[in-house]
C-alpha cells in the first residue's frame, strides 16, 4: 500500500503541481557546530501524480539558494558548494511511496543517492477561486559529502565550520490540474 492509496479520502487521483507562492523548500544545518543556519529556495516545481500509479518528482533552481547573506549565497552558489553553473538544478523522484514516508533519488551536484522523507499530507481543500488544493510536508535529511558538498573549515577547537548534515524540508501546496 503506497502513502497516496493509504490516504485516498485525502488525495483524490489526478494531476497536482505545487504553487511555488504558498510553498517553501528549506535547509537547514550547523553552523561552528553551535548555531543552525537556515536557507531557502525561492525557483522550484514538483508534480504529484495520484491514482493507480502514483508518482511523485521535483526540482529546484539551486542558484535560486537565500540563507539572507549575499556572500554566503553566492559561497553556495559556487564549485566549492552547488556549482549552480556546471549543476543548475537538484532533482528528487519517488521510487517508494509507503504509510508517512517517501523514498526517493536526489540528484545534486552530478551525484545520485537515496533519501528518505517523513511525509505528512495536510489536508485537501478548495480555495475560493475554486482550486482544489492538497498540503503534503515532507522532512528529511542528508550527509552532504555523500553529495560532493564537502568543502568545510577546521576549527582552532577541533571542529569544524559546517556540520556534514543537512536538514531538508518542504511544506507543499499543490493545486489540482484540470
Amino acid at each position: 500500500m503506497s502513502v497516496l492509496e493509504a490516504t485516498e479520502q485525502l488525495v483524490p487521483a489526478g494531476v497536482w503541481t505545487a504553487d511555488p507562492s504558498h510553498s517553501t523548500v528549506e535547509f537547514a544545518v550547523r553552523h561552528m557546530m553551535i548555531a543552525t543556519v537556515k536557507g531557502q529556495f525561492s525557483d522550484f516545481e514538483a508534480r504529484l501524480e495520484s491514482g493507480e500509479s502514483p508518482r511523485l518528482a521535483g526540482s529546484i533552481r539551486v542558484a535560486s539558494v537565500d540563507t539572507r547573506d549575499e556572500s554566503r549565497d553566492a559561497h553556495l552558489r559556487s564549485p566549492e558548494f552547488f556549482d549552480a553553473e556546471r549543476y543548475p538544478d537538484a532533482r528528487l523522484e519517488a521510487v517508494r511511496l509507503e504509510p508517512g514516508r517517501i523514498v526517493g533519488e536526489l540528484a545534486l551536484r552530478g551525484v545520485t543517492g537515496e533519501v528518505a522523507f517523513a511525509a505528512r499530507f495536510t489536508g485537501v481543500d478548495t480555495d475560493p477561486w475554486g482550486n482544489e488544493r492538497l498540503g503534503l510536508d515532507l522532512e528529511g535529511e542528508i550527509d552532504r559529502a555523500e553529495f560532493g558538498l564537502t568543502w568545510n573549515q577546521p576549527l582552532p577547537g577541533g571542529g569544524v565550520l559546517v556540520d556534514g548534515r543537512v536538514k531538508l524540508a518542504a511544506s507543499l501546496s499543490f493545486v489540482k490540474q484540470a
